[in-house]
């Protein structure tokens, strides 16, 4: 049994569900500051804690990290250090100097760390990754993506949100990372990124709208368009293969859940294509899906568990874009250690 504390009950929340259905694990502490919200998720058989360095002197193997971003890679250092493994909502850190010292700290410890890509663990994709295996999807060409989410004032009431100190980044980091993600882990590595951001929608500091152009290794293209002014949350993907064409539901925060279409471009392959669909075992969806692979990882298991280096690309990658728009050119992935945002791309 895999005893996890999680800080933060806000997204926590969720997490703790899913544990809750998972046999591997036993949430044994949370830590929240919201004394209703701690006592609602907690009951009688967690510890509620108020203080962070609580959780991570407790007894626990797992920390997760459920907590506004700023604070993410100091407690991911502090947990490790505490001889800890980590799960990190995203985005893992706010700088590449940040990702560098949790890579060193987990190496030093010997322990793991597991940033939060709970999109991945889908039906649909696991139909998709069973097509590529047989390979009925061949080489990426091209694909769009839409993160299209309705965002206001409630939703900026909470103070960091929205702001630099407090979220560190807008869209492009807390929205769009997640897509940006499945493009890479199911098409193809990002190596060039052209940007532009704007704040369009709401009276922020930080981005909510982006229109991204993505070089792909392999030659394919990609576009990612961004806002949180839609007039409902969605999120739209289409990935073009050599030989088939995946297009999503718009299921905002499972897309890999709803009526997904795969077609095969030659016509007399279609009924290879639906046959794969339908053999497919699907697997747990969402923070399931995620925290099975964690399981399995840290029982020494074969698994598909997101690892450290899918969260340093994906803060590169955020890294390039904010350069890119900033410099109004192309960025090359992946960056120099001597980038000049590599301390960071808050103003």
């Amino acid at each position: 049994m895999i005893r996890v504390a999680i800080l933060g009950g806000g997204i926590g929340a969720q997490h703790l569900y899913a544990y809750q259905t998972l046999e591997a694990f036993t949430v044994t502490h949370l830590a929240d500051q919201d004394d209703d919200r701690r006592a609602t998720l907690c009951g009688d058989t967690i510890i509620g804690l108020t203080d962070i360095d609580a959780a991570l002197e407790a007894d626990v193997d797992l920390i997760d990290i459920c907590l506004p971003p700023h604070l993410h890679a100091p407690v991911a250092i502090k947990a490790l250090e505490a001889g800890k493994h980590v799960i990190c909502e995203k985005p893992l850190a706010t700088s590449l100097a940040q990702v560098d010292a949790i890579a060193a700290a987990a190496q030093a410890a010997g322990k793991q760390v597991f940033p939060v890509f709970q999109y991945r663990f889908g039906p649909a994709f696991a139909q998709l990754s069973a097509l590529r295996t047989a390979g009925l999807t061949g080489a990426p060409r091209a694909a769009a993506l839409e993160t299209h989410w309705n965002r206001g004032a409630d939703y900026y009431a909470i103070p960091w949100r929205g702001t630099w100190a407090g979220e560190q980044g807008g869209a492009v980091l807390g929205h769009a990372i997640h897509a940006h993600d499945l493009l890479s882990h199911f098409m193809a590595p990002i190596t060039s990124v052209t940007a532009r951001l704007a704040t369009l929608v709401n009276p922020i500091e930080t981005e909510d709208t982006a229109a991204l152009l993505f070089d792909l290794e392999g030659g394919a293209l990609a576009a990612s368009s961004i806002t949180l002014g839609n007039a409902r949350d969605e999120t739209r993907l289409r990935f073009v293969y050599e030989h088939l064409t995946a297009t999503s539901h718009t299921n905002p925060y499972a897309p890999g859940e709803g009526a997904w279409t795969f077609t095969a471009r030659d016509p007399d392959q279609q009924g290879q294509v639906d046959q794969v669909v339908r053999d497919t075992p699907l697997g747990a969806s969402g923070f399931a899906g995620f925290l099975t692979e964690v399981a399995k990882a840290l029982q020494d298991q074969p698994n598909a568990a997101v690892t450290l280096a899918d969260g340093v690309a994906s803060i590169a990658l955020v890294t390039a874009i904010y350069a890119s728009h900033r410099n109004g050119a192309p960025v090359t992935l992946p960056l120099p250690p001597d980038h000049p945002l590599y301390h960071g791309w808050q103003p």
